[in-house]
């Protein structure tokens, strides 16, 4: 309790200063940020009371503006992103965007990020410009594949918003999800449809900061959570039919990473 009350006095505090200088400032504090994603950020999901944007709310005063779904794969994200638009306009300072568990789980495949052609463009170097032959690659936008998809999203996202901050957030680990015999998900160590691991979704989010030029907070390694481990139930739903949705300890583990994560990060231009 001690240690919460710490952050949250930090957090309302804009500037620490300490003999007259400037020794913390919190970029995210009182600003308007959106999220984007599935039923980890879903408000109406019942795997727990409070989420991790609950958490960055109490703590840095954000005012959060939710559109995640439960169930929702990338291919929602325009979805969420139209929403917001006509919702609340260009009022907002940032966008996070917290997806891809079930593209996972639903075996979308992989796909590529480019398709390449052949094509001619002028070009000099120490003599007069001439038309040379080269390659040149363009954004493949494939709805069918996770790559294809995130091209779709973040091409909408980052025209709709050029001034604002986008920040991708890779999936965490999950272990075995039970809701019915309809809805029967096993854990990360078994391959999906398409012969992949989660892991290989988590890195294509990270491949996506590079391809679009946006920030990427790697949760999947950072927050700590752990649900392939007895040890790690503490943090989840339900120790026997829901490992895959953590809990109010588990939300708020995450939101102290986030909070330190973004604390390196502008929050608007």
């Amino acid at each position: 309790m001690k240690q919460q009350l710490t952050l949250t006095l930090l957090a309302f505090l804009f500037a620490i200063e300490i003999e007259g200088q400037t020794v913390f400032s919190h970029p995210w504090a009182h600003k308007r940020v959106a999220y984007f994603g599935d039923s980890i950020t879903d408000p109406k999901n019942d795997g727990s009371k409070l989420k991790y944007w609950n958490f960055l709310q109490d703590w840095l005063d954000i005012t959060p503006l939710v559109y995640g779904r439960s169930g929702r794969q990338w291919n929602d994200i325009p979805r969420q992103a139209n929403l917001l638009q006509k919702e609340h306009g260009d009022s907002v300072d940032a966008v996070i965007i917290f997806m891809g568990t079930n593209d996972y789980n639903n075996g979308i495949p992989m796909g590529e990020w480019y398709e390449e052609k052949d094509e001619q463009v002028e070009y000099a170097h120490g003599a007069p410009k001439k038309l040379v032959d080269r390659k040149r690659r363009y954004m493949k936008m494939d709805k069918d594949t996770y790559r294809g998809r995130i091209n779709i999203a973040l091409n909408q996202v980052k025209r709709m918003y050029p001034e604002k901050q986008i920040v991708l957030v890779t999936p965490i680990h999950r272990a075995q999800f039970h809701h019915g015999e309809k809805n029967w998900q096993i854990t990360e160590d078994y391959t999906n449809q398409c012969g992949l691991y989660i892991d290989d979704y988590v890195n294509a989010v990270k491949e996506a900061g590079n391809v679009w030029a946006v920030p990427v907070i790697d949760l999947n390694a950072t927050c700590g959570l752990y649900p392939m481990m007895d040890e790690h139930n503490l943090y989840f739903h339900d120790k026997e039919t829901d490992r895959l949705h953590p809990n109010d300890k588990g939300h708020e583990r995450m939101a102290r990473t986030l909070y330190y994560q973004l604390s390196t990060l502008p929050c608007g231009f």
